[in-house]
């Protein structure tokens, strides 16, 4: 049910006609269930590593709201970004085409979604759902397609978050991540009940600066996390993007993201409470300062404890949009997904950031429940995308999916279903150069086992291979090792015919790196 470039004209003249309750198409054998709602909870900066539901061996913490999606719903364990970074994950996620086609491909201060371009809010809108969008926004342009959008203006702030209302600037009290939720469920208590709706509730949290909940603050206690094996690498055998970055904990980390000061917007009683934690723990740090490997490694147990602070509130607002489904009986019709924009480096690498091809940056949490669709505690471990997430909603409540969008609906994914062609490898790309953590330009193809990856745009232009089955940790690259030959001569074909079926133009231009600064 594929149509071409005339079907975004056709969907809104065909508004009028409006799905009602109960004629939305939903999956085969439930032709009699309404139109299924939608809420789509969005996090930033989320890795995978810090939900308890994927596992990691460090178990950094429990998020037990999450994980109840995962427990009762689908868990997709390869899960990749188009482009990893904010602001281009969010204009890939609404319209489902990478940012060489959507024409958001950096976070520079000349980037600016083109509203006015089809996304899926705007087909589910024509068709007859309530949409809303609450939270960080970080496309620059106004939000289309929303019934009601109340945004963070870039960034935003996590203590006492200035908004934006339907485009006017409102002060909210409070900390973000539960300001957003607040607005969430406020918003659905007062929606047209007649129809159905979307919301899409997106968090600033974990963002950098890792500011947490004042109730959160110590949550841990004194504990000690455990390091990741390759906190100290040292980038033997790899090319000099990888030397090169600014994203260490060792080199790049600030005062202000070690809480060594405090971050502005505080209320005199919110600072109060920040100060009575945080002063005791740095006048320690001052007494004895720590040098080498020993900063790093007090710096990593900072940030951790702060980053997963920050996503204790994250998991404490799941649970409360979940439970206010359970109380207002919309639960059992009412798919709920939690995603991230990118995943994010705990340490790995000794990074913090997201940004690289490599697998703690190019995976991203997706976890879905769809009550009588998917079997609960599933697993899927096929390549699936934020690319397809714009034809997963739209698929799940009976639109078409234009022909122009690039990725796939889940949906037969979701119904314990794969296709036959589902896809074996996928492409991605990043431009932000240099500014800001000097990552250079990169793309490359992506395997359920290999990485074939090109950095271009930056001066170096060299290859990479990974082999991610010997090589879990992505430390070795085996482009011309022996035994890789035939295998790069796939990856090179495959790499290729991605671009040209993508539509990747052949020279980047250069303003899509962003601006650079003078020498």
């Amino acid at each position: 049910m594929r149509f071409r470039r005339l079907a975004p004209l056709l969907l809104i003249l065909s508004s009028a006609l409006a799905v009602l309750p109960g004629a939305a198409g939903a999956s085969s054998g439930s032709s009699q269930r309404p139109p299924p709602n939608i809420v789509f909870i969005f996090s930033d900066d989320h890795a995978y590593q810090a939900i308890s539901a994927y596992g990691d061996e460090r178990k950094l913490l429990e998020t037990p709201n999450i994980d109840r999606l995962a427990r009762e719903g689908m868990r997709f364990d390869r899960c990749l970004v188009t482009n990893s970074i904010c602001g281009p994950s969010r204009a890939t996620v609404l319209t489902g085409l990478y940012s060489h086609l959507n024409g958001f491909v950096n976070n520079s201060p000349q980037a600016r979604f083109d509203g006015s371009q089809t996304t899926f809010p705007k087909l589910l809108q024509a068709r007859g759902y309530q949409t809303a969008l609450v939270g960080k926004w970080h496309l620059v342009s106004d939000p289309t397609g929303f019934d009601f959008w109340q945004i963070l203006p870039g960034q935003g702030a996590y203590y006492n978050p200035p908004m934006i209302r339907q485009g006017q600037r409102i002060r909210t009290q409070g900390y973000v991540t539960d300001v957003i939720t607040d607005e969430s469920i406020a918003w659905l208590k007062q929606r047209d009940k007649t129809k159905p709706f979307l919301l899409m509730s997106q968090h600033k949290a974990p963002h950098r600066s890792w500011e947490p909940a004042l109730r959160h603050l110590g949550a841990d206690g004194q504990r000690v996390y455990a390091e990741p094996p390759t906190l100290f690498d040292d980038y033997a055998g790899r090319g000099p993007a990888v030397r090169d970055q600014d994203m260490t904990i060792e080199k790049t980390m600030t005062a202000r993201d070690t809480k060594l000061t405090p971050p502005p917007g505080l209320s005199p009683d919110q600072l109060a409470a920040w100060n009575a934690y945080y002063d005791p723990l740095n006048a320690a740090f001052a007494a004895h300062p720590p040098t080498g490997a020993d900063l790093v490694r007090w710096r990593y147990q900072r940030y951790l404890h702060d980053y997963l602070a920050c996503i204790r509130a994250v998991d404490e607002s799941v649970g409360r949009l979940l439970a206010f489904l359970d109380e207002q009986g919309l639960a059992d019709n009412t798919i709920v997904v939690y995603s991230s924009d990118q995943g994010f480096f705990l340490g790995e690498h000794g990074w913090f950031d997201k940004r690289w091809i490599f697998e703690e940056s190019l995976r991203t949490p997706l976890l879905v429940r769809w009550p009588g669709v998917t079997r609960p505690g599933s697993v899927n471990r096929d390549l699936v995308s934020n690319l397809d997430y714009a034809e997963t909603f739209l698929d799940a409540a009976g639109v078409p999916v234009p022909e122009t969008m690039q990725g796939r609906s889940l949906k037969p994914l979701l119904e314990g279903r794969r296709p036959a062609d589902w896809r074996t490898s996928f492409y991605y790309q990043y431009f932000e150069y240099p500014e800001p953590h000097r990552v250079r330009p990169h793309y490359g193809v992506v395997t359920d086992r290999y990485k074939l990856v090109r950095f271009s745009g930056a001066g170096d232009d060299y290859t990479e291979l990974y082999d991610r089955q010997v090589d879990p940790l992505e430390l070795r690259n085996l482009l011309g090792q022996p035994g890789y030959t035939a295998v790069q001569a796939e990856l090179e074909t495959e790499l290729a015919r991605l671009r040209r079926d993508l539509k990747v133009p052949a020279t980047i231009p250069e303003h899509w790196y962003g601006p650079r600064k003078a020498n």
